[in-house]
């Protein structure tokens, strides 16, 4: 399919081909949900503990004889039923992490950048032309290009320059082609992607015997 490729003023500059395996696939709600559920699992620490009654501090003795006392019966002040005390059921390390075939993330992946250039969420720039880092050129691009809510720019290989000047700006965001994924799609409104980046990706995931998403 063709698309258009802008300036940073908003100009159509040319038009280019681009590749219906990842530009023009089918939308898999499903398979979007379980690829952004996986990726935000994966992204969790898992270190959260709480202290069981053998780990809890305080002593081993009985805090009061069992009987003729007007109070409960009570063994231990590590009980769960005392304040410092252990905690019953209580949350240990463990890990969070998800598995999803390569093929999946794959299709997630194209089934979400499909869907940002059918709704017209995604505008390929020629490039954004930073020679130095400066906030006001990154905002003055945004501008040119009409775009007021969240924003992804994509690049083929970091760019230092945008990167410098992209991160004071609110709700903007900059990342490599090769980093792609679900969640930062899905958090993004706007995708901005240079024709570099494009063609990274084609050959990421839009062609079969290349390299595969780790």
């Amino acid at each position: 399919m063709e698309v258009d490729v802008r300036n940073t003023r908003g100009q159509v500059v040319d038009r280019v081909e681009v590749s219906d395996l990842l530009f023009n696939a089918p939308m898999h709600p499903a398979l979007v949900h379980q690829a952004l559920v996986r990726q935000r699992a994966n992204a969790r620490t898992g270190t959260h503990s709480t202290k069981t009654r053998a780990e809890a501090r305080g002593g081993g003795r009985k805090p009061w004889r069992q009987k003729y006392t007007g109070r409960s019966r009570q063994g231990s002040i590590r009980s769960p039923l005392w304040r410092h005390g252990g905690v019953a059921f209580g949350p240990k390390p463990r890990s969070y992490r998800q598995d999803l075939p390569v093929r999946m993330r794959r299709q997630a992946l194209r089934s979400v950048l499909s869907g940002k250039l059918t709704d017209g969420d995604m505008l390929i720039i020629d490039s954004f032309g930073l020679d130095r880092p400066r906030t006001r050129d990154v905002l003055a691009a945004l501008q040119g290009l009409d775009i007021s809510g969240p924003a992804l720019l994509v690049t083929a290989e970091p760019d230092h320059n945008l990167i410098r000047s992209a991160r004071n700006v609110p709700r903007v965001k900059t990342l490599p082609a090769r980093y792609l994924n679900v969640g930062d799609l899905l958090a993004h409104r706007t995708l901005v992607i240079t024709l570099d980046a494009v063609r990274d990706a084609e050959d990421l995931w839009a062609r079969s015997g290349r390299k595969a998403e780790k």
